[in-house]
């Protein structure tokens, strides 16, 4: 079984890589949070603008490359360009470790080759990205250890059926709290994992009910981004599954 959809297991997932100690969202982030042991990967995933799925979170290129202006009015080859290590630095930008250090935007397709059994959470930042991701996967052969989320259902509307496993969107956690909340039966859900941030406006989410209830429907909870042991002992002492982090190392001592 896919360790993101074992109910059985404590998963530690390396947000974006080992983001932490490296360039979110590039290979040097997740060869690091491999080394460091991390179960499964979280990476995001948009389109360039010649239908390339690449692997960044943000719209626009400004807060982790030398560039600037959308991810979608480039082309790969533009994309590829990009310094991906020029704007990380751990100290406050009195150093930057990774600047013209040759880190690059990585495809979807190179993350998948490179780390060939490890499974990973999939986020599709927009819905017009959905159709490539899963060309990709079945050639890949990679269905079966990735799961695909999103904030936007509409983005996980060609993920519905076998072999595709998919986490719930924005909406289907929103109404799963709020029947937990009002003390209503779960809705039914299609989905096989939750996603979730700690927080949320200033209400916590994975509550002790609302993680019973998701287990009880057979879905691990996977809560981001926890850098804190103390806090990742809690959560799973709580019954969440998946510990969502910038540094993989620390929550592998504490599991």
């Amino acid at each position: 079984m896919n360790i993101l959809l074992d109910l059985a297991a404590r998963p530690v997932i390396a947000h974006r890589g080992a983001s932490g100690r490296a360039p979110e969202n590039t290979l040097q982030a997740f060869e690091l949070g491999a080394t460091e042991g991390a179960d499964a990967f979280e990476l995001d995933v948009r389109l360039s603008s010649d239908g390339e799925p690449v692997v960044i979170h943000d719209a626009t290129l400004a807060r982790t490359t030398d560039r600037t202006g959308p991810v979608r009015a480039r082309t790969l080859a533009d994309l590829r360009t990009a310094d991906a290590g020029f704007r990380f630095t751990t100290d406050g930008g009195r150093t930057f470790p990774f600047r013209d250090a040759g880190v690059r935007i990585p495809t979807l397709g190179e993350v998948l080759r490179t780390f060939p059994g490890m499974p990973m959470l999939i986020e599709i930042k927009e819905p017009e990205a959905q159709a490539a991701v899963r060309r990709l996967l079945v050639a890949e052969g990679a269905t079966g250890r990735c799961v695909l989320a999103s904030e936007h259902h509409e983005a996980l509307q060609i993920f519905m059926e076998p072999p595709f496993a998919r986490a719930a969107s924005g909406a289907e956690i929103s109404a799963l709290y709020r029947a937990v909340l009002l003390r209503r039966p779960p809705p039914h859900v299609p989905y096989r994992l939750l996603s979730v941030p700690r927080k949320y406006r200033l209400l916590t989410v994975p509550t002790p009910r609302f993680v019973a209830a998701a287990r009880s429907l057979g879905c691990p909870v996977d809560v981001w981004t926890i850098n804190e042991t103390a806090t990742a002992r809690a959560l799973w002492a709580r019954g969440v599954a998946g510990i969502v982090t910038n540094f993989p190392d620390r929550m592998k001592r504490v599991r």
